[in-house]
């Protein structure tokens, strides 16, 4: 069992925390939350802030979210529920929102929820993730659940594996709440470094096409986080994506006319059609071996 400390005691770190709901204070960090439905997340953003889940619409879209603060150890945090989604290939607002908040608001922390009973099931978002921000940390939440049910997750091993931090929790008893507040304390002010293992999901059939046009956006912009990632999403001819890029609001170094070349790369290596199935099995088999050394049933 996840053991859980008495609140009022001074070697306890949730003591410190300062649940201020709705209460605007001046955040020097925010946290996105990010999670597949379900899998407990809104308690996480209600055990922090002591809100009850209260949502309001992204501007221009029926999406909803929800927005709260808290303080940690004289440190103010904001925190986004960002909608429950299964995945960040921007299929639907959902996707869009979720991914897009991630990339180009640039949170302190991103913390991604997943149920320990179901880790193969969630583990794709969490891939998808860790290809567009480093400062990840996984909350492996429902664990009493998981325990019920005969399964037991190595959070070292994971931890170790995917190279982030991972926290154990059950959050409906607030167990595993205070080793998830001075995690995400550590990782905001850089206590804690992530540096994940996770190399970014580019199918074999198109590595070649991938390294050409990630070299070209080097060209361009030699500090441009997750080219790799970006390459892929041109080929996708992700309209999010290219909008962004030549708006210069992922780089202030690049704009439509600077993509041309990058275009021409695009129009003379169009993707597979089996490119969708040849992700999925990319993902699904790292997600397969990193689960079968850190869970056991």
């Amino acid at each position: 069992m996840i053991k859980s400390a008495c609140k009022i005691c001074e070697y306890n770190p949730s003591s410190s925390l300062k649940k201020q709901g709705e209460q605007k204070n001046s955040a020097q960090f925010t946290i996105a939350l990010i999670g597949n439905p379900n899998t407990g997340k809104s308690t996480i953003f209600n055990a922090l802030t002591g809100l009850k889940q209260h949502t309001g619409n992204w501007p221009g879209k029926t999406v909803t979210h929800a927005e709260g603060y808290f303080s940690y150890q004289n440190n103010n945090f904001k925190i986004i529920d960002l909608p429950g989604t299964y995945s960040l290939l921007s299929h639907s607002d959902d996707e869009e929102v979720a991914r897009d908040f991630i990339l180009f608001q640039k949170p302190n922390v991103t913390l991604i929820v997943i149920d320990a009973g179901r880790m193969q099931r969630h583990f794709s978002l969490l891939l998808q993730v860790l290809d567009i921000t480093d400062n990840v940390i996984l909350c492996v939440n429902l664990m009493d659940e998981a325990h019920r049910h005969g399964i037991d997750v190595d959070i070292r091993t994971l931890s170790r594996d995917l190279g982030i931090p991972v926290v154990a929790t059950s959050a409906r008893s607030q167990e595993g709440i205070s080793e998830l507040l001075s995690t995400i304390n550590q990782v905001a002010t850089k206590k804690i470094l992530p540096n994940k293992k996770i190399t970014a999901n580019v199918p074999d059939n198109i590595k070649v096409v991938v390294e050409k046009i990630s070299t070209e956006l080097s060209i361009l912009d030699k500090n441009l986080p997750n080219k790799n990632w970006i390459a892929l999403r041109l080929l996708e001819n992700d309209q999010s994506i290219i909008r962004n890029l030549e708006n210069g609001n992922l780089s202030s170094h690049i704009n439509a006319e600077k993509l041309q070349n990058i275009y021409k790369i695009i129009k003379q290596n169009p993707l597979p059609q089996n490119y969708q199935d040849e992700l999925a099995e990319i993902i699904y088999t790292k997600s397969a071996k990193i689960i079968h050394s850190s869970v056991s049933f």
